[in-house]
């Protein structure tokens, strides 16, 4: 059975960046586990999460904070994803890719919200 969010695009995206950051964090230093992993899975998860619960509010100004709430979770994992480049756990390279996957996100938020802010009026 699909869940209703599911067949959102947005979601989509969202929840393949939380895979693919869970992924990478696997192998940062232990000593990370339960500062940089978790604050950055905690962050990426939450942008989804967010998505999901205002989706399922029903209500467009509601999904619009949630989606507010998103776009802020999505930038404090962005920063968390410099942090851990800077700290040498990520490549530069892969770092650029997390950081364009982000932003496609990021795009697909603000859009989202647009639409939303549209259907005032």
């Amino acid at each position: 059975m699909v869940n209703k969010f599911e067949l959102l695009p947005i979601f989509k995206s969202a929840h393949a960046l939380v895979l693919e950051i869970y992924k990478l964090t696997a192998v940062f230093p232990q000593e990370e586990k339960y500062g940089l992993v978790s604050q950055l899975r905690r962050s990426a998860a939450s942008v989804v999460a967010n998505i999901v619960e205002g989706n399922a509010r029903g209500h467009r100004k509601e999904f619009l904070e949630f989606l507010y709430i998103a776009k802020g979770s999505l930038e404090e994992t962005n920063y968390h994803l410099l942090l851990a480049k800077d700290l040498g756990y990520l490549k530069e390279e892969l770092y650029k890719d997390m950081i364009s996957k982000s932003q496609e996100v990021g795009k697909q938020i603000v859009g989202l919200t647009k639409y939303w802010k549209a259907q005032e009026k």
